[in-house]
């Protein structure tokens, strides 16, 4: 693994540290994931567990454009790899038939979107949560950094599994 992460300013303004540490970790799983083999990324965990480096991608993909793009961003996104009730894990499973190069794609795509959108938005803006309350842009970004810091945690355990690497 080669590791071109960009470190975050340590003396930045708050909104160019968020994005940083996002970015960060965003890389962090590209980091995790790169050099496998498409079978080795769809590879599960330690059963009963269906946590894959694969579907942690695909998770993330749909966190940002759940967070970002639907109630940020106001857009009008479904899932694209989950359906509610019948199957709300649909992220994590059904991957064999998954095209890996385009799970990437969509998922940095998500990203650059996400992007833009805070971008746009003043932190002190608010977005509505499943529950009907209010987090504001700002609390929004850090949940999204203890989303990513977890399963960078999740990845790391996976990737050491599949061949002994191990990193930050």
């Amino acid at each position: 693994m080669t590791d071109n992460r960009t470190d975050p300013d340590p003396v930045a303004d708050e909104r160019t540290t968020l994005a940083g540490f996002l970015d960060y970790h965003r890389e962090t799983l590209a980091l995790k994931c790169e050099g496998l083999t498409d079978e080795q990324l769809r590879l599960r965990a330690v059963p009963p567990s269906g946590m894959s480096l694969l579907g942690l991608v695909r998770h993330l993909t749909e966190v940002e454009r759940g967070w970002f793009g639907r109630r940020v961003g106001g857009r009008d996104l479904p899932p694209l790899y989950f359906s509610e009730p019948d199957n709300p894990d649909g992220d994590f499973d059904d991957l064999d038939s998954t095209d890996v190069a385009t799970v990437f794609a969509t998922w940095r795509a998500a990203c650059a979107e996400s992007r833009d959108i805070v971008a746009a938005s003043s932190l002190d803006a608010t977005a509505q949560r499943r529950d009907g309350t209010d987090a504001s842009v700002r609390w929004i970004m850090l949940h999204m950094l203890e989303e990513y810091a977890r399963h960078n945690g999740h990845a790391d355990f996976l990737r050491e599994r599949i061949d002994g690497a191990t990193g930050e």
